[in-house]
C-alpha cells in the first residue's frame, strides 16, 4: 500500500478548487504549524542549555512552584495528552478502512502528541529554575493551536459532520482545552507581571524549602511527581548504599508538624466547647472537631478513592469488549451516513465502531488500569497523611492536659499511669487507623453497587444469586475477625505472666542453678507458656478460617452464579460473559471483607473518642493557685565564699549534747525581721486533694528568705502535702498563698507580699511565681544522662556541676559508670539503686539557680554517712551560702540545730512554729519528745555506722557494669552467623551485600524447627490449592467454548441435539461443581498448614530457647543484660508467635498467584514470555531497593516510637518536679519533637510504600496491555484469551504484596535469627561420672571437705582466679574467709558447687570428689545464703520448698528458728501467703531471714554463706548469727565474711589474696601475728 500524506485511493485528495480550507487534507496540514513552531522554539533552549542559569534563586531544592494555575496546567495536560492519543487512535483506526495510506490522519495528532509533552516538560524547567520571560513561547503556542483547531472545527460544522462523528467530538475537545491553557497563560502574565507590565512582581520561596533540613518534599513537588513519588527515588536508592539515618529524613515540612495541627484541632474543639457552654450535661464533640480540622483532606482522599473504584469497572468491560469481538466471526462492514461532498473523501467513525476496535480496548484497559492505580494510591497516601496529622495534633493535646492534669486525679488513681499510656499508644493510633481506612467507608458501598448492576446486566438475576452468596457470608467474616481481636487479648495475658516469670528466674538464676531448682521454675514458665499455645491455637484456628473465607468465597459465588445462570434462566455461557463476571466477583470480594476491618475500627475509633472526651474534660489544676510575682530572678552562678566555713557536726558527741550546747550558745536573732521579708505566706488555708475534705487545715505560716526552714512531724501529718499546697498542686478551699515579689520591681504592698487576688495586668505577662527547685519523695529521673539529669535543662557550668556532684557524693558512683556521665539512666537506662537516684535528685534541686529549693525528706533512702555528708557540703553550705531560701522535710532530728525555722506539722495542721529557741521556751513539752527521739536515732546510729551504704550501692551497680561488657560479645556472636553466609570480601561491599540479601538460611532454619512432613504439608497443599484454581477456570474455558460453538453451529435444532446439548451441559456443571468444592476444601487445608507449621515452629523455638537459658552457665548471665534476654523472650517471640505464620502465608499466596497468572498467560501465547524479561528484570529492581529502604525506615518508625511514649510516661510520673520548677514550655517542645521524628518517620514508611505500589502497579499494567495486545493476534479462542486478561488482571493487585511481604519477613525473620544466635550457647556438663543411684542418700553425711591444689576460672579463656588452693575443713567446723574485694573468696564459694570452671585440683567432699558428682545432685546435697536475698512471687511456701517435699511441720519449724513464724501466722494464708515481686512486701531483713530458713529446710550438712549479712541492719544480723550458732550447730559452715567481726567467733579463720590462701589458722593464733593481714582488717574494722 503506498504511502502519502493526503492518500492517493480518489482525485479529490490534492484539489483546493473549492478554497484551501475546504481541503481536509489541507485542514490537517494547516494544524502541524503550531506544533512545529514550538518544538522549534524549546528544543534549543531545553538541549542548548540555558543562559539564564546565573539567575536560579539559590535554594536548596528545585521543586519551588510558584506559578500560578500550576496544578491546573498540569491537569489540562494531562487530558489534552489523553486526547491525543484517542486522535491518534482514531486516525490510525479510520486510515484503516482506507483503501491508501492517509497519513494527515494521524500524523498530526501524533506531533501533537509530542508538542504537548515538550509543553509541560519545557513549562516544568522555567518554572524551577524561574525565569517566566520564556513562557511567552508557550503563550503564542496556545494561541496558534486554538485558532487552527477553531478553524478546522467550524469546515466540519459547514460541510454537516457533526456530534455523531467521533473525530468532530475529538476536536472540539481540543479547542475546549487550548482555550483553557490559554486562559492559564494569560493568568500567570496577569498576576507575575513578568511582561507587558512595567514592575515585575518579586516572589519568595516558601520558608520549608528555604530550610535545607526539610527532605519530606510530597507537598512541593509537580504532579506527576506527587503521583509517582519520584522524589523518593534519591532516598531509595542511597539506601543501597547507605542505612537511612534519621539525619537523612531531615525534618517535617511545617505544615505538617504537630504544633501547626494541634493549634487547628485546639481552635476547632474550643469552638465545640463554647457551643456546649450553656448546656452542662452535654461535652463538646471531637468528632466535628476532627471533621472541621481535617474535613478537607478527608474529602480529597475520598474523591480519589470514588474516581479509582470506578475507573476498576473498566477492566471487566474491557475484557468482556475483547472476548465478543474475537468470538464474533463475521463483521459485516457499515457505511457511513455522511453527506457525500469532495470535503468528506476520508472514512469518519462513530464512537461505537471505535471502540469496536480490539487494540483500542487494548489501550483504553491499559490507561484505564494506570489512572485507576493512580488515583488509588493518591487515596491511600492523603488518607494515611491525614491520619498521622491528626495523631500529632491529638499527641500534642493529651499532653497539654497531663501537664495541667490536678495531681489529685493522678493520686487518687482517677487517672492511672496506665490510663494515660493507653491513651496515647493505643487511642491516639485506633484513631489514626480509622481515618486510614475511613474514604472505604463511603466508596465501598457504592463500589459494591455497581458490580452487582454490572453483573446483573451481564448475567440477569443469576447475578443476584452469586452477590447474595458473598453477601450472607459477610457476617461471618466480621463475626470471626471480632473472635480473633479477643483470642488475642487472652494470649497478651498469658504471654505477660509467661514473661512476669522468666524475668524472675533470669533475675534469680544465681540462686536457681545453686538450689538445683532450675527444672522445677522452668517447667511453671512451660506451664504457662501451653496455655499462651492454646490461645495461640485458637488464634490460629481463627486466622486460618479467615484466611479460607477470603479463598473460598469468590469460587462458591462463582459457582452459584453460573449453574444458577445455566439452569433456571437456560442460556448457554459465552466466554465474553464468563469471564467479566469472573473478574467483577474477584473486583467484589474485596470490599465486602475490607469492611468487616473497617467496621470494627470504627467501632473502636468511637469508643476512643470516647475515652479521650472523658480525658480531656477531667479536673485541671485550679488556676488560682499559680501564685503571681515576677519571674526569677537568676543568681549570680554561685559565687563561693572560701572564708565561711560550715558549722561542722561532731559525730563523737551524743545529739542530746550537742542539742543542749546549743541552747546555751548566744546566736544571731533568727526571727524573720521586717528588713528580712519572708519568701511565702500561706494565710487560713485550707487545702485538699480534691475530695473536698481538707487534708490541711488553718495553715498560717510563714518562710523566711534566704533561710534554712525544716518541718518536721510523724509519718503521714502532711509534711509533704504542705510543700504541694504551696507550690499549688493541691486544690485550695479557703485562705491563700502569697510569693514575694523581687523588692526592684514595682512598687510593693507594705509586707512586701501580693496575695493571689491581687494581681496586675503588668504581672499577667510576667511568669506566674518563682520557679523552685524541687526534689521530691519518691526520686524521678528523666530517660538521659546523668549530667542532663542533674542540669535539667540550664547552663552547664563545670565548677558549679563538680560542687553539687561533690557535695552529692556522686563522683565516685559517676565514675562507675561506663561512660561516666554521658552514661544514659532511667527507665531505658541503667537501673540505679534508690540511694543513688535520690542523690541526682537531689543534685538537680541544688544545681537550679532558683531562689528558692523544696527538699522533701532527701535522706529517706542515704544512710548515715551520705545524710552527714549532703547536709553540711549541700544543704549548709552549698545552698545556704548562696543565701537560697531552703525548705527541708526531714525525720533526722540531729539536724534541727542547723534550722533557722522549724514548722512542726501534726495531723494536717501546724503544731508550732518558730526557732528551735522559741519551741523550747513555749512549748517544752514537745522539746523534751524530741530529745527522747533523738536519743533513739543515737542508738540507731551506733549500731548502722558499720554498714556503709554507698559501698554496697556502688558494688551493685559495678557487678551491673561487668554484665554489659557482654553486650559488645553479644553483637559479635549475631555477626558471626551471618559471615557463615558470606565469603571472605572487601568489608564494604559485604555489608552492601547483606543489606541487600534476603536471610534465606534463616529462614530455612524457621521452616524446618516447624518438622519436615508439616513443611512438606504445606508446600504440596500450597502447590495443589492453585493448580485446582486454575483448572476451574481453565474448565469454565471449555465450557464456555463448547457451549459457544453449539450456539454459532447450530441453526436448526433436532431433538437429539437437544438431548446432546443438556447431556454435554450436565457433565460440565459436574466437572465445575467438583472443581470448586475441591478447591474450597484445599483452600481450608492449606490456610490450617500454614497456621500449624508456624504453631510449631514457635512452641519448639520457645522450648529451646528456654531450655538453653536455663542450663547455661553462670558467666553467660554475668556477661549477658538481662534486657538482652528478655528481649528474646518477649519482642522476639511474639513476632515468631503472631507475625511470621500471616506474613508467610500471604508471601507463598500472592507469589503463587503470580505465577499462575504469568504461567496462564504465557500458555495462551508464547510471545508473552519475551516481553516478560524486560518487566522481569524491572520487577527484580525495585524490590531489591525497596527492601532495603523499607527495613531501615520500619527500624526507624519503631525506634523513634519508644522514646515518645516514654516521655509521656516520664511526665506523668514527675508532673510535680516538672511545674514546681516551671519546664512546662521545655518539656512540650521536647514532646514535639519527638511527635515530629516519629511522624516523619511513619511518613516516609508509607511513602516508599506508595513508591512501591505505584511501580508495581505500572508494571501489572504493562503486564496486562502486552498479554492483551499478543493474544489479540494470535488467533486463540476467544475462552482462552478472557482466561489470560482475567488472571492478567490479578497480577496487578498481587505483585506489591509480593514485595511488601518478602520486606516485612526479612524484617520479622531478624527474631529467628536472634533467637537462633542464643541457641549456639555453651550448657553446662550435668552428667557426671557417678550414677545418681551410686550416691548415698545420706550424702554429705558428716560435712568434711578437702581442698587439694584447686585451680579455678570462670571460662576456659580466662586467667584463673583461684591458684592452688589447699584446704582443709574438720565436720561441723565454722570457718570465716576474709580478703579484699576480688580475692577469691565468692569464687571458692561457686567452687562448691562448680559454678566456676575447676580445670585441676579438686575438692572432696565426705570422700567424694565433687568434679564426679552429677551437677544436679551435687547442688541439691548443699546449701548456700546469697548476700542478695531473692524471694519469688508466689507463696512463702514455694519460696522455701518449690520441689514441694517438705511436711509444714518442717517449714514451721525453719520459719521458727529463722523468727519469722509469728510473721507468718499472722498474714491471710500463712505458709500460702503470697510474696509479691521481688519479695517487696517485706524487710530486706526480712527477706534474708526466709533465705536463712530457705537453707535450713534442706537440712544439708554443709551451709555456706557469702556475705549474707552484707545488706541487713545490725539486729538481723544478730538474728542470723545466732541461728547460726545453735540450729547449724552440728553442721559445716563457711562464712564468707565482709566485716571481719563477724568471723571473729569462727573455729577457721583462712584470709585470702588475688586467689591465694595467704593466712590460715584459728582467729586467736592470726591476732597474735601482729603484722599479719588479718589483724590489720581486725584493727581496721573497729
Amino acid at each position: 500500500m503506498s504511502l502519502s500524506f493526503c492518500g492517493n485511493d480518489t482525485n479529490t485528495s490534492y484539489n483546493v478548487n473549492n478554497g484551501v480550507l475546504n481541503n481536509i487534507c489541507f485542514l490537517d496540514a494547516l494544524n502541524l504549524v503550531p506544533h512545529v513552531f514550538l518544538l522549534f522554539i524549546t528544543f534549543p533552549i531545553l538541549f542548548i542549555g540555558w543562559g539564564s542559569q546565573s539567575s536560579k534563586v539559590q535554594i536548596h531544592h528545585n521543586t519551588w512552584l510558584h506559578f500560578p494555575g500550576h496544578n491546573l496546567r498540569w491537569i489540562l495536560t494531562f487530558v489534552l495528552l489523553f486526547v491525543h492519543v484517542c486522535e491518534i487512535a482514531e486516525g490510525i483506526v479510520s486510515d484503516a478502512k482506507m483503501t491508501s495510506r492517509h497519513l494527515h490522519l494521524f500524523m498530526p495528532a501524533i506531533v501533537g502528541f509530542i508538542a504537548a509533552t515538550t509543553s509541560i516538560i519545557y513549562y516544568h524547567n522555567i518554572e524551577t529554575s524561574n525565569f517566566p520571560k520564556l513562557l511567552l513561547a508557550l503563550f503564542l503556542y496556545w494561541v496558534l493551536a486554538f485558532i487552527s483547531k477553531t478553524i478546522k472545527l467550524v469546515k466540519y460544522c459547514e460541510n454537516g459532520i457533526g456530534v455523531h462523528q467521533l473525530r468532530f467530538c475529538i476536536t472540539g475537545a481540543m479547542v475546549v482545552l487550548y482555550g483553557l491553557l490559554m486562559a492559564v497563560e494569560i493568568n500567570v502574565i496577569r498576576v507575575r507581571r513578568y511582561v507587558f507590565f512595567m514592575s515585575p512582581q518579586k516572589v519568595k520561596p516558601p520558608e520549608d524549602l528555604q530550610d535545607l533540613g526539610v527532605r519530606f518534599l510530597q507537598p512541593f513537588v509537580n504532579l506527576l511527581s506527587k503521583a509517582t513519588y519520584w522524589w523518593m527515588n534519591p532516598l531509595i536508592i542511597t539506601a543501597h548504599k547507605r542505612p537511612v539515618e534519621l539525619r537523612t529524613i531531615g525534618k517535617l515540612p511545617i505544615a505538617m508538624r504537630a504544633l501547626t495541627n494541634y493549634v487547628s484541632l485546639k481552635d476547632a474543639y474550643d469552638e465545640q466547647k463554647k457551643k456546649v457552654m450553656d448546656q452542662p450535661h452535654k461535652t463538646p464533640s471531637i468528632w466535628f472537631a476532627i471533621y472541621k480540622a481535617f474535613g478537607r483532606p478527608i474529602l480529597l482522599s475520598s474523591t480519589f478513592r470514588y474516581l479509582a473504584d470506578l475507573l476498576g469497572f473498566a477492566g471487566p468491560l474491557c475484557i468482556s469488549g475483547i472476548v465478543q469481538h474475537l468470538g464474533a466471526t463475521n463483521e459485516t462492514k457499515t457505511e457511513q451516513d455522511l453527506p457525500s461532498s469532495p470535503f468528506v473523501s476520508v472514512c469518519f467513525l462513530s464512537s461505537k465502531e471505535f471502540l469496536d476496535n480490539n487494540f483500542v480496548l487494548a489501550v483504553l484497559l491499559f490507561l484505564a488500569l494506570i489512572l485507576q492505580r493512580t488515583f488509588l494510591q493518591a487515596s491511600y497516601y492523603v488518607a494515611i497523611e491525614t491520619g498521622i496529622n491528626l495523631r500529632g495534633a491529638l499527641l500534642a493535646m493529651i499532653y497539654n492536659k497531663i501537664l495541667k492534669l490536678s495531681t489529685s486525679n493522678m493520686s487518687m488513681g482517677e487517672m492511672t499511669l496506665g490510663q494515660i499510656n493507653n491513651l496515647v499508644a493505643i487511642e491516639t493510633n485506633q484513631l489514626m487507623w480509622f481515618l486510614f481506612l475511613c474514604p472505604n467507608l463511603w466508596a465501598m458501598p457504592v463500589q459494591i453497587i455497581m458490580g452487582v448492576i454490572l453483573l446483573y446486566k451481564l448475567l440477569g438475576v443469576s447475578a443476584l444469586v452469586g452477590a447474595a452468596v458473598i453477601v450472607l457470608l459477610a457476617p461471618v467474616q466480621y463475626f470471626i475477625a471480632t473472635k480473633l481481636a479477643e483470642v488475642q487479648k487472652n494470649t497478651l495475658d498469658y504471654s505477660t505472666e509467661r514473661l512476669k516469670k522468666t524475668n524472675e528466674i533470669l533475675k534469680g538464676i544465681k540462686l536457681l542453678k545453686l538450689y538445683a531448682w532450675e527444672n522445677v521454675f522452668c517447667a511453671s514458665v512451660e506451664e504457662t507458656r501451653m496455655k499462651e499455645l492454646t490461645s495461640l491455637k485458637t488464634f490460629a484456628l481463627h486466622t486460618s478460617l479467615s484466611i479460607f473465607m477470603n479463598a473460598a468465597i469468590p469460587i462458591a459465588a462463582v459457582l452459584a452464579t453460573f449453574v444458577t445462570h445455566v439452569y433456571v434462566e437456560g442460556v448457554t455461557l459465552t466466554p465474553a460473559s464468563a469471564f467479566a463476571s469472573l473478574s467483577l466477583f474477584h473486583i467484589l470480594v474485596t470490599p465486602l471483607f475490607l469492611l468487616s476491618t473497617v467496621v470494627r475500627f470504627a467501632v473502636k475509633a468511637l469508643v476512643s473518642v470516647q475515652k479521650l472526651s472523658e480525658f480531656f474534660t477531667s479536673d485541671e489544676i485550679r488556676d488560682d493557685s499559680t501564685r503571681n510575682g515576677e519571674s526569677p530572678a537568676l543568681l549570680d552562678a554561685c559565687r563561693k565564699h572560701p572564708g565561711i566555713h560550715s558549722r561542722a557536726i561532731n559525730r563523737k558527741q551524743p545529739l542530746r549534747y550537742q542539742l543542749d550546747r546549743y541552747e546555751s550558745s548566744p546566736r544571731r536573732q533568727l526571727r524573720p525581721q521586717d528588713s528580712e521579708e519572708a519568701a511565702i505566706k500561706v494565710y487560713g488555708g485550707y487545702f485538699s486533694w480534691g475530695t473536698g475534705l481538707a487534708t490541711l487545715s488553718n495553715i498560717d505560716i510563714q518562710i523566711p528568705t534566704g533561710q534554712l526552714t525544716m518541718v518536721v512531724g510523724q509519718v503521714g501529718c502532711g509534711k509533704s502535702s504542705l510543700l504541694l499546697a504551696i507550690l499549688g498542686e493541691m486544690q485550695t478551699l479557703e485562705g491563700r498563698v502569697c510569693w514575694s515579689k523581687l523588692p526592684a520591681e514595682g512598687d510593693r504592698r507594705a509586707d512586701g507580699l501580693y496575695s493571689a487576688g491581687e494581681v496586675t495586668a503588668e504581672e499577667e505577662d510576667s511568669k506566674n511565681r518563682y520557679s523552685v527547685a524541687y526534689a521530691g519523695q519518691k526520686p524521678w529521673l528523666l530517660n538521659a544522662t546523668v549530667e542532663e539529669n542533674i542540669t535539667f535543662g540550664s547552663p552547664f557550668s563545670k565548677k558549679r556541676y563538680k560542687a553539687v556532684t561533690d557535695a552529692c557524693s556522686l563522683q565516685p558512683d559517676i565514675d562507675l559508670l561506663p561512660f561516666g556521665d554521658q552514661t544514659e539512666i532511667g527507665e531505658r537506662g541503667i537501673n540505679l539503686s534508690g540511694g543513688q537516684r535520690q542523690r541526682i535528685c537531689v543534685a538537680r534541686a541544688l544545681y537550679q539557680n532558683t531562689s528558692i529549693v523544696f527538699l522533701d525528706d532527701p535522706f529517706s533512702a542515704l544512710d548515715i554517712h551520705l545524710s552527714d555528708h549532703l547536709m553540711q557540703e549541700g544543704i549548709l553550705k552549698f545552698l545556704q551560702e548562696d543565701k537560697r531560701t531552703v525548705v527541708l522535710v526531714t525525720h533526722k532530728l540531729q539536724y534541727l540545730t542547723h534550722a533557722d525555722w522549724i514548722i512542726a506539722m501534726k495531723d494536717g495542721f501546724v503544731l508550732r512554729e518558730g526557732t528551735l529557741k522559741d519551741i523550747q521556751n513555749n512549748d517544752n513539752e514537745l522539746y523534751e519528745h524530741w530529745k527522747t527521739l533523738m536519743n533513739r536515732q543515737d542508738q540507731e546510729l551506733e549500731k548502722d555506722t558499720e554498714a556503709d551504704q554507698a559501698a554496697l550501692e556502688r558494688k551493685t551497680l559495678r557487678r551491673a557494669m561487668y554484665s554489659r561488657e557482654a553486650k559488645a560479645h553479644q553483637m559479635e556472636e549475631e555477626g558471626e552467623e551471618e559471615e557463615e553466609e558470606e565469603d571472605e570480601e572487601d568489608e564494604m561491599s559485604s555489608a552492601l551485600r547483606l543489606r541487600t540479601k534476603m536471610p534465606w538460611r534463616t529462614c530455612w532454619r524457621y521452616l524446618t524447627s516447624g518438622g519436615y512432613l508439616l513443611l512438606f504439608l504445606m508446600v504440596i497443599s500450597k502447590l495443589l490449592k492453585h493448580s485446582v484454581i486454575v483448572a476451574i477456570d481453565y474448565w469454565l474455558v471449555r465450557w464456555t467454548s463448547a457451549s459457544q460453538n453449539v450456539s454459532s453451529d447450530s441453526t436448526v435444532y433436532n431433538v437429539t441435539d437437544w438431548r446432546d446439548m443438556e447431556e454435554r451441559q450436565t457433565y460440565y456443571v459436574m466437572g465445575f461443581c467438583i472443581l470448586s468444592a475441591s478447591g474450597i476444601v484445599l483452600c481450608l487445608i492449606t490456610s490450617l498448614t500454614v497456621e500449624w507449621l508456624g504453631l510449631t515452629a514457635a512452641r519448639n523455638l520457645h522450648n529451646n530457647l528456654l531450655k538453653k537459658i536455663i542450663l547455661a552457665p553462670i558467666r553467660f548471665f554475668d556477661t549477658t543484660p538481662v534486657g538482652l534476654i528478655l528481649n528474646r523472650f518477649s519482642a522476639d517471640t511474639n513476632i515468631i508467635d503472631q507475625h511470621i505464620p500471616p506474613t508467610l502465608e500471604s508471601l507463598t499466596r500472592s507469589t503463587l498467584l503470580c505465577l499462575s497468572a504469568i504461567g496462564v498467560i504465557s500458555y495462551a501465547n508464547r510471545f508473552f514470555l519475551i516481553a516478560l524479561i524486560p518487566l522481569g528484570v524491572a520487577f527484580y529492581f525495585i524490590q531489591k531497593y525497596f527492601r532495603v529502604a523499607s527495613k531501615d525506615l520500619q527500624e526507624l518508625d519503631d525506634n523513634t516510637q519508644l522514646p515518645l511514649l516514654c516521655h509521656f510516661s516520664e511526665t506523668a510520673e514527675g508532673l510535680t518536679t516538672i511545674r514546681a520548677f516551671r519546664h512546662e514550655s521545655r518539656f512540650k517542645q521536647r514532646m514535639l519533637e519527638l511527635t515530629d521524628t516519629n511522624n516523619l518517620a511513619y511518613l516516609f514508611l508509607s511513602a516508599a510504600n506508595r513508591w512501591l505500589e505505584v511501580r508495581t502497579d505500572y508494571l501489572g499494567a504493562c503486564i496486562v496491555l502486552t498479554a492483551a495486545i499478543t493474544s489479540i493476534n494470535s488467533g486463540l479462542t476467544s475462552g482462552i484469551v478472557g482466561l489470560g486478561l482475567t488472571y492478567a488482571l490479578t497480577v496487578t493487585n498481587y505483585l506489591n504484596w509480593v514485595v511488601r511481604n518478602l520486606a516485612d519477613l526479612e524484617v520479622q525473620i531478624g527474631a529467628v535469627k536472634k533467637v537462633n544466635s542464643f541457641l549456639n550457647i555453651e550448657s553446662e556438663c550435668y552428667e557426671g561420672s557417678l550414677d545418681p543411684q551410686q550416691v548415698p542418700d545420706d550424702w554429705p553425711k558428716s560435712g568434711e571437705i578437702k581442698i587439694s591444689d584447686l585451680c579455678v576460672r570462670y571460662e576456659s579463656n580466662l586467667k584463673p582466679v583461684l591458684k592452688h588452693v589447699k584446704a582443709y575443713i574438720k565436720p561441723g567446723q565454722k570457718v570465716g574467709i576474709c580478703g579484699r574485694t576480688g580475692s577469691g573468696k565468692s569464687s571458692l564459694s561457686l567452687a562448691f558447687f562448680r559454678m566456676v570452671d575447676i580445670f585441676d585440683g579438686k575438692i572432696v567432699i565426705d570422700g567424694v570428689d565433687i568434679c564426679k558428682l552429677p551437677l544436679h545432685t551435687l547442688r541439691s546435697r548443699l546449701s548456700i545464703i546469697l548476700q542478695d536475698p531473692v524471694l519469688f512471687s508466689g507463696s512463702i511456701r514455694l519460696n522455701l520448698d518449690p520441689e514441694c517435699t517438705c511436711s509444714d511441720e518442717r517449714l514451721w519449724e525453719a520459719l521458727e528458728i529463722a523468727q519469722l513464724k509469728n510473721l507468718v501466722k499472722s498474714l491471710p494464708g500463712g505458709l500460702d501467703a503470697m510474696v509479691t515481686e521481688g519479695g517487696e512486701n517485706f524487710s530486706v531483713g526480712q527477706r534474708q531471714l526466709f533465705c536463712l530458713a530457705r537453707a535450713f529446710v534442706r537440712k544439708s550438712s554443709i551451709l555456706i554463706m557469702d556475705e549474707a549479712t552484707a545488706s541487713i541492719d545490725m539486729a538481723t544480723e544478730n538474728i542470723l548469727q545466732k541461728v547460726v550458732m545453735t540450729a547449724f550447730a552440728d553442721r559445716t559452715v563457711v562464712t564468707i565474711a565482709h566485716r571481719v567481726h563477724t568471723i571473729l567467733t569462727a573455729d577457721l579463720v583462712i584470709v585470702m589474696r588475688r586467689g591465694n590462701i595467704l593466712e590460715y589458722g584459728t582467729p586467736e593464733s592470726l591476732l597474735a601475728q601482729e603484722d599479719g593481714i588479718f589483724a590489720s582488717f581486725v584493727r581496721a574494722d573497729m
